[in-house]
């Protein structure tokens, strides 16, 4: 367990509790490994909430075996192995692919208990499980100690068959369809949302469905929304709906209304697609980030009126700007890397033309520092 730190008396802002296991990630083409990559969507989240200066506490389980340092420690189960999951690219067309690619969880930590948990209040919590850690006690922990709880449906309703490769069951069938009235936001992406009734689901929660190359849905009792994309070169899918979901939390931590915290979401996930693993974000993007977002939050701080909950699902009128400014961001620190990398030898295909960099004979481990310091 770790708890981070970056409120100040005169701006607090809102404490995040994050729970799932890290994991190692082992993506495979043709039979070959191609990478090895630090996994888990608290990997992830936890990657975004700390370049934008969110304080979180992650509550993790790794085995023995887990290989990657990090400022985070987790709880290390002794007698057990780090959770390790298998991603097949060049088994798509198989009827258990999920979109682009197939999981195998190869090995499963420890549970996450109630017990695990820290014994204090938090302002968000999100469960985040990935490989079945997720208990529906501890869920129900969770709700008890956070005043606003997301959920990753990811966490509820994946199954595996007898090989480790990852299946879904029906929400209703997940064993924590009673505490769907007890959530904020429950998350999932296109094809999860075919595995839960939204109509019904958003009576008792805020439902974001994420789509890829063509944005997020945002539903909630009263109305939804669409939310623009942004483009981006696909290399690795891993961990973007993961970062996109720390994006949405990172937004509403910082005062964003709904839509905008779901814009930034959809951001966070066109960069996180554009890596190999965890994605390096440049700290001079993160600095502009959170320009835009004071702006955002300085433009529509008293133009609409919140719920009781304190969250707006009205578009302001600057939305589109935040979308625009947004979108510039990312184009002059593309620009700015690719100055930086104009010397160096090119490769003989364009990062949009590959799935994936091909192998070489050795397997790419993925440790390095997840920000980039201005060159």
């Amino acid at each position: 367990m770790v708890t981070t730190k970056t409120q100040t008396q005169d701006n607090p802002i809102p404490s995040v509790l994050i729970v799932g296991n890290y994991c190692h990630d082992v993506l495979l083409q043709g039979g070959a490994v191609v990478a090895e990559t630090l996994g888990g969507a608290a990997s992830f989240i936890s990657n975004v909430l700390t370049g934008l200066s969110v304080s979180f506490h992650l509550t993790s389980k790794v085995g023995l075996d887990f290989n990657y340092p990090l400022n985070y420690n987790p709880i290390v189960v002794q007698t057990s192995k780090t959770t390790v999951f298998h991603a097949y690219f060049d088994l798509a067309s198989s009827e258990n692919a999920h979109q682009d690619r197939v999981l195998k969880r190869v090995e499963a930590c420890d549970p996450i208990y109630p017990s695990d948990l820290p014994d204090r209040r938090f302002d968000y919590g999100m469960a985040v499980g990935v490989g079945g850690e997720i208990l529906p006690e501890t869920l129900e922990k969770m709700v008890d100690i956070c005043d606003v709880v997301f959920v990753d449906i990811q966490a509820l309703i994946r199954a595996f068959d007898k090989n480790g490769t990852v299946n879904l069951v029906g929400l209703k069938e997940s064993g924590f369809y009673h505490l769907l009235p007890r959530l904020k936001f429950l998350k999932a992406s296109s094809e999860e949302a075919l595995f839960m009734d939204v109509e019904e689901v958003r009576k008792w929660c805020c439902v974001v469905v994420t789509h890829g190359k063509d944005g997020c849905q945002v539903y909630w009792k009263d109305g939804e929304t669409q939310i623009a994309p942004f483009r981006a070169n696909q290399v690795d899918p891993t961990g973007a709906g993961d970062t996109f979901l720390g994006g949405l939390v990172a937004g509403l931590a910082h005062g964003l209304v709904v839509p905008d915290a779901a814009l930034l979401g959809n951001f966070f996930g066109s960069l996180a697609v554009a890596h190999i693993g965890l994605p390096k974000f440049d700290l001079r993007l993160l600095q502009r980030v959170k320009d835009e977002m004071q702006r955002s939050k300085l433009n529509c701080s008293c133009c609409l009126e919140r719920r009781d909950d304190g969250l707006i699902f009205t578009k302001t009128s600057g939305h589109d700007e935040f979308h625009a400014s947004l979108a510039s961001t990312k184009l002059i620190s593309t620009c700015s890397i690719q100055e930086c990398q104009r010397d160096l030898p090119r490769s003989p295909r364009t990062v949009d033309q590959v799935i994936l960099p091909q192998y070489n004979g050795q397997p790419k481990f993925l440790v390095s520092s997840v920000f980039d310091e201005p060159v």
